[in-house]
C-alpha cells in the first residue's frame, strides 16, 4: 500500500523537530572545558601535636605578593571565561536588574526635629539618606554614599546622632574592608566638621553629650592590615575639635589584651557602658559615671560565661539583658548602686522561647521566636504585659525601638515572599498602619512559604521553611537551593530576598533549616553545635537535604548547597563528606581552613564556637576530621563548585577560599567544574555595591541552572 505525500512530509517535519529539539538541548548544556591555572605546591609542613600536616598552598595566604596576585588574576580569567559561556547568563542579570529596579525606603528614626530614612531608588549602589520633618512631609537628601567612590564601592558602616539630633558622626568602609574612618557632620547644615577618625575596626559611635564620642579599634597590625592578626581591641574617646592623636584610651591594654570592646552611653547620658569580650558569646560588662570627673569604671559582671546587655537606666536602676541561668534570655533590673548579679530581679523572665527586648516610648518590646517566627509583646517597666502586637502575617517583624519620649515607632515586617514593609505603631493604642509598601515586578501571590519539622540523625526535630510557587509538583525535578548557616547564635529568621525571586519565579525550591549551632532556640541550640559537637550542624543540614529528596521536592542532580562565612564552611563540610548528596556547591567567603582560621585578623575570636588547634590534640583531631581543605580526597568526584571570595575581606581572609580552590581542582576528578570567583573591591559582604551584588547573584544562579541542566527562562 503506498505511502501518501503528506504523511512522508509530516514525518520529515517531525523528525526534524526533534533533531532541533534535541541539537538545542546538546548546544545548550554541552560540556564547558576547563583549564586549570597552574598551583604550584610548596613544601611546607607543620606539626600539630607532634603530627605532620602538609600546606602546600600556604604561600596563597600572602595577600600583598606579586605570586598570589597572579593566582587570583589567572583564576579569574579561567572562571569568567567559563561564565561567559553559558548561553542564558546575560539575560538572568537583565531579569535580576528588572526585578531589583523598584524604591526601597527604611523604617525611620526620629532626631532633632527630622525623621531619618535610607532610601534607594532602585540600582542605586548605596542606599542613600534623606529626611523630613514628619512622615508626610517633604524629603530632603541629607547623604548620598554615592558620591563617595566612582565604583560605589564606599559605603555606610555606621551612624550616629547626638540626643539633640544637632551633631551626626558616620563610619565609611572602602571597597567592603571593616576597617572604617569616622566623620562628623553639623546635621542642620549638613557641613563637614574638621573632626576626622582613621582605622576604627569593629566599632559603635557612642556620643557623650555633644562634647565628643567613644569609638573602638585595634592597635594597627604587623604585616598586611586585611589579614594580619588582630587581638588588643581598645575603646578611645574623641573630643570634638581635637586630633586624633590626642584621643584618650579609655578601656584596654597591652597587658590584658582583649579582642572585642564595644560602648554605648544610656539615653539619659549619665553612663558610659562597656562591654568586653574575649570571643563571639559571652561578655564581660562595665559602667562609668559619665556626670563626675575621673569617675572609676565598675564592673558589673566581670566574668565573661554568659551574654549581657544594659537596655536602659531610669530611675537609678538599670535594666540589663542576660542569659545568666536563663539560656533564653531574660531582661533584669538593679540598682546602680547594687550591681552584683544576685540583686537583679526579673523584669521579664525565661520562657519557653528566645527573648529580644527593645524599647521604646516607655515601653519595653519583648519579641520571642517561636520557631523562627516572630511575635511581639508591649511590656511596661514594671514588667506587666500590655498587648501582644498584632503584626499582619507569619514572618519575621523588627525594629521596636525609639526613644522614651516618642509616641509612636516604626517597625518592618517581612516574610521569604514578602518585601520588606514598613508600619508605624502608636504606643497608646497598639494600632499599626501602613507606613511603605515596596511595589516590585513580583507576583508574591503565586508562591508560598510552609514550615515543616524534619528528624536530624539523633532524633532532633528541626524546622525548615521551604517556598516555591504554588502548585509545585513533587516529582523530584526542581532546581533546589538549601541554604544553611548553623552558628555563633544566630537566628535564621524569614527575609525577603530581591535575588531569590529570580530563581523562585523560574521554578525553583528555597529552603532554609533551622540547624543547631545557631540561636533559634537558645544557647542551648547554639552549644549542640560548637567545638566538639560542631559536627551535629553538618549532620542537621545533611538531614535537611535528605528530606527534600525523599519527599520528591528535589533529588541530588537538582540540589545545590549554598551558605556564607560560617555557612560556607557548612558548605565545605557537607560537599567534602557526601560529595553525592548534590549536584552545585556555593561556599561563600567560607572558613575553610579550621587548623589557621585562628592566625588571621579577628579569628582568635572565634574558638567559642569551633575550638582550636592549639587548645588539645582532641580539639585538634576534631577540627582536621572535618576541616574542608584538609578532607579533600584525590580522585574523589566533587559537585560542580563555585567558589567566591572578595579581595578586601578582612574578616574571614580570602586565603581560605584560594588554598581550598587550589587544592579541590588538584585533588577532582570528573567532568563537574571546580571554579573559585574572587571579587575586587570587594570584602566579606557588607556594603556591596549594588551592580556587583547582581553581577554576582547572575554568575550564581547561571552557573547553578547550567549544571543541573535548567534553562533561562525554565519554560
Amino acid at each position: 500500500m503506498p505511502v501518501s505525500i503528506s504523511r512522508i512530509s509530516f514525518a520529515f517535519l517531525s523528525l526534524v523537530a526533534l533533531c532541533q529539539l534535541s541539537c538545542s538541548n546538546e548546544t545548550n548544556f554541552k560540556t564547558i572545558p576547563v583549564n586549570y591555572p597552574e598551583s604550584k605546591p610548596s613544601d611546607q609542613v607543620d606539626t600539630y601535636w607532634g603530627q605532620k600536616v602538609a600546606d602546600p598552598y600556604r604561600w596563597l595566604e600572602d595577600d600583598y605578593s606579586e605570586e598570589t596576585k597572579a593566582w587570583v588574576t589567572s583564576q579569574n580569567e579561567v572562571t569568567f571565561g567559563y561564565l561567559e559561556k553559558i548561553p542564558f547568563r546575560q539575560e538572568v542579570r537583565e531579569r535580576l536588574e528588572e526585578v531589583w529596579d523598584f524604591e526601597r525606603i527604611s523604617a525611620p528614626s526620629r532626631h532633632g526635629e527630622y525623621l531619618y530614612f535610607s532610601k534607594n531608588d532602585g540600582l542605586q549602589n548605596q542606599a542613600v539618606i534623606y529626611r523630613k520633618k514628619d512622615s508626610a512631609g517633604e524629603s530632603e537628601l541629607f547623604l548620598d554614599p554615592n558620591q563617595l567612590s566612582e565604583d560605589g564601592s564606599t559605603s555606610l558602616g555606621g551612624m550616629a546622632f547626638t540626643k539633640s539630633g544637632k551633631l551626626f558622626a558616620y563610619a565609611l568602609s572602602v571597597a567592603g574592608s571593616d576597617w572604617r574612618d569616622i566623620y562628623v557632620m553639623d546635621a542642620e547644615t549638613k557641613a563637614l566638621l574638621t573632626d576626622k577618625v582613621l582605622d576604627a575596626k569593629f566599632t559603635g559611635i557612642a556620643w557623650k553629650g555633644e562634647e565628643g564620642f567613644y569609638y573602638s579599634t585595634y592597635d594597627k597590625p604587623g604585616g598586611s592590615k586585611l589579614s594580619a592578626l588582630t587581638n588588643n581591641h581598645k575603646l578611645y574617646y574623641h573630643a570634638l575639635g581635637t586630633p586624633q592623636a590626642d584621643d584618650k584610651l579609655v578601656f584596654g591594654s597591652d597587658e590584658d589584651p582583649i579582642r572585642y570592646v564595644g560602648a554605648e552611653v544610656t539615653e539619659d547620658g549619665e553612663y558610659l557602658i562597656i562591654s568586653a569580650a574575649n570571643s563571639t558569646s559571652g561578655n564581660a560588662l562595665y559602667i562609668q559615671s559619665l556626670q563626675q570627673t575621673d569617675e572609676p569604671i565598675r564592673p558589673i559582671v566581670s566574668s565573661m560565661d554568659n551574654n549581657h546587655g544594659v537596655l536602659d537606666h531610669q530611675d537609678g536602676e538599670l535594666y540589663i539583658t542576660t542569659n545568666l541561668n536563663a539560656p533564653n534570655n531574660r531582661l533584669v533590673k538593679t540598682a546602680v548602686t547594687k550591681l552584683d548579679s544576685s540583686q537583679w530581679e526579673d523584669v521579664i523572665s525565661e520562657g519557653q522561647f528566645v527573648l529580644e527586648v527593645s524599647k521604646g516610648g516607655g515601653k519595653f518590646f519583648a519579641s520571642y521566636l517561636k520557631d523562627a517566627i516572630t511575635e511581639v509583646q508591649q511590656v511596661a517597666y514594671s514588667g506587666k504585659m500590655e498587648r501582644i502586637i498584632d503584626l499582619p502575617g507569619v514572618g519575621t517583624a523588627g525594629g521596636f525601638s525609639a526613644k522614651k519620649e516618642d509616641e509612636e515607632l516604626y517597625y518592618t515586617f517581612t516574610s521569604y515572599i514578602s518585601p520588606a514593609t514598613s508600619y508605624k505603631y502608636k504606643l497608646s493604642t497598639g494600632e499599626s498602619e501602613l507606613y511603605f509598601r515596596p511595589d516590585l515586578d513580583f507576583n508574591t501571590d503565586a508562591f508560598e512559604s510552609s514550615q515543616v519539622f524534619y528528624t536530624s540523625n539523633d532524633g532532633t526535630k528541626i524546622p525548615l521553611i521551604i517556598t516555591h510557587k504554588k502548585g509545585l509538583k513533587l516529582d523530584g525535578k526542581n532546581p533546589t537551593i538549601l541554604y544553611g548557616y548553623g552558628g555563633f547564635n544566630i537566628s535564621l529568621t524569614p527575609a525577603f530576598s530581591v535575588a531569590n525571586t529570580v530563581w523562585l519565579e523560574n521554578g525553583g525550591v528555597y529552603a532554609v533549616p533551622n540547624i543547631r549551632g545557631g540561636g533559634e532556640y537558645g544557647e542551648k541550640w547554639h552549644l549542640a553545635g560548637t567545638k566538639l559537637q560542631k559536627q551535629q550542624v553538618f549532620d542537621d543540614f545533611i538531614a535537611a537535604a535528605e528530606y527534600l529528596i525523599e519527599e520528591g521536592y528535589t533529588s541530588s542532580e537538582y540540589l545545590a548547597l549554598r551558605g556564607g562565612s560560617n555557612g560556607g564552611l557548612l558548605v565545605g563540610a557537607v560537599m567534602t563528606q557526601r560529595p553525592e548528596l548534590a549536584k552545585v556547591a556555593l561556599p561563600a567567603v567560607g572558613v575553610l581552613d579550621m587548623l589557621r582560621y585562628h592566625q588571621f585578623t579577628a579569628g582568635a575570636g572565634w574558638g567559642y564556637d569551633y575550638g582550636t588547634a592549639d587548645d588539645s590534640e582532641e580539639m585538634f583531631n576534631y577540627l582536621k576530621g572535618y576541616s574542608p581543605l584538609h578532607s579533600l580526597q584525590v580522585g574523589t568526584t566533587y559537585p560542580a563548585t563555585l567558589i567566591t571570595t572578595a579581595d578586601h575581606d578582612d574578616r574571614v581572609v580570602p586565603a581560605h577560599s584560594f588554598k581550598f580552590a587550589a587544592t579541590l581542582q588538584q585533588a577532582h576528578a570528573g567532568e563537574n567544574p571546580v571554579l573559585i570567583r574572587i571579587e575586587t573591591n570587594a570584602g566579606h559582604g557588607a556594603g556591596k555595591p549594588t551592580s556587583k551584588v547582581i553581577e554576582e547573584i547572575a554568575d550564581i544562579f547561571s552557573f547553578t541552572w547550567y549544571q543541573m541542566g535548567i534553562s533561562y527562562p525554565n519554560l
